[in-house]
């Protein structure tokens, strides 16, 4: 545990889901509705230094969460997410899982995905805009 670190000191009001080794939560800051965040109890930054059983946790961790939003929002579909470090976008330094609800029309078109952070690299099955 960190005293600075704000999934530390989470308050369990928050809290949707949550087992020995993780809690899951909606994000302050959704993307959508019911953004949720899952993270480890344990504080570290990085997804590497996740034991064997945390990564199981986490795992079980998001399938639990995507129960409860499928029953609360009905998305039509998810993308999951780790920013892993400052240079990937991690701005809380706590390992967190983004489990982002997805619903048809959010975007106008949403083929890439996760591949829009890098938004010079997301379009390429278009030749005229992909980078050589």
């Amino acid at each position: 545990m960190s005293k600075d670190c704000i999934f530390c000191k989470l308050k369990n009001e928050r809290i949707i889901g949550e087992c020995e080794l993780t809690k899951s939560f909606i994000d302050s800051y959704p993307a959508s509705a019911g953004h949720t965040l899952i993270v480890p109890k344990r504080h570290f930054a990085n997804y590497f230094e996740a034991t064997d059983d945390e990564l199981l946790a986490l795992g079980k961790a998001v399938q639990n969460a995507k129960k409860i939003l499928d029953q609360e929002f009905a998305p039509d579909a998810y993308n999951i997410g780790i920013n892993n470090g400052k240079p990937a976008g991690q701005s809380v330094m706590h390992l967190h899982i983004h489990l982002i609800p997805r619903y048809i029309g959010d975007v106008e078109n949403p083929k890439g995905g996760v591949r829009w952070v890098l938004k010079n690299k997301a379009n390429y099955w278009d030749e005229k805009s992909a980078i050589k």
